[in-house]
């Protein structure tokens, strides 16, 4: 099956209403344009905030706006790209778990509403589990599937080896799982806001 088309409007109205029952916002929009408006709406000035490496955050456009400085926040990876040393710069990433906002995206989203994360180092999984206060992804609906193990199928059998060329086309090593992560729901005695931004349009990997 392809993992990289749109599913039908049925499709998504039904994970919208799926990932809303678990706890989790879920704000729809027309296209990646709209996407980097709400997301700068939903951040208030003066927060801190970390992005997880993320395709679909750079097809926005919020690199571009990190990397010019015409923002309103505290964008903690600039002091974590700045520090040289490796041992301080990790001290640094872990720190980053605990900021006022952590944005990233999702790999694969099931019908039923679970929400895969897949990831070499598990950097982000700390404040898209706990860590962080108010978490926010931004994903197309491509990544919807039928149910979880089409879900993890899609993160296995498409996502990864697609990053992995990537990276080696980069001159890295390439990538591997290092953490599989599935989000079920989010307990509402923690008080945190989990946001996802789903954009209807194919955006990012």
């Amino acid at each position: 099956m392809s993992f990289n088309t749109l599913p039908t409007p049925e499709s998504v109205q039904k994970t919208i209403e799926a990932v809303k029952a678990r706890g989790i916002n879920v704000i729809l929009v027309n296209n990646k344009a709209e996407a980097l408006a709400q997301l700068k709406q939903l951040i208030p000035a003066g927060a801190s905030v970390i992005t997880a490496s993320s395709q679909t955050l750079t097809e926005i456009g919020l690199d571009d706006i990190f990397i010019s400085g015409e923002h309103p926040w505290k964008n903690l990876k600039t002091e974590i790209l700045a520090e040289k040393d490796r041992l301080k710069q990790l001290l640094l990433r872990q720190q980053a778990t605990l900021s006022d906002y952590y944005l990233g995206s999702v790999n694969a989203l099931a019908e039923s509403g679970e929400i895969v994360f897949a990831s070499a180092t598990g950097s982000q999984l700390p404040a898209y589990a706990f860590s962080s206060n108010h978490v926010i992804w931004v994903a197309g609906v491509q990544k919807i599937t039928a149910n979880l193990e089409e879900a993890i199928r899609r993160v296995r059998e498409y996502v990864t080896p697609l990053v992995d060329e990537q990276v080696k086309k980069m001159g890295g090593p390439g990538t591997i799982i290092g953490k599989l992560m599935i989000f079920e729901r989010e307990a509402p005695v923690l008080k945190r806001q989990i946001t996802l931004i789903l954009v209807n349009e194919v955006l990012g990997l």
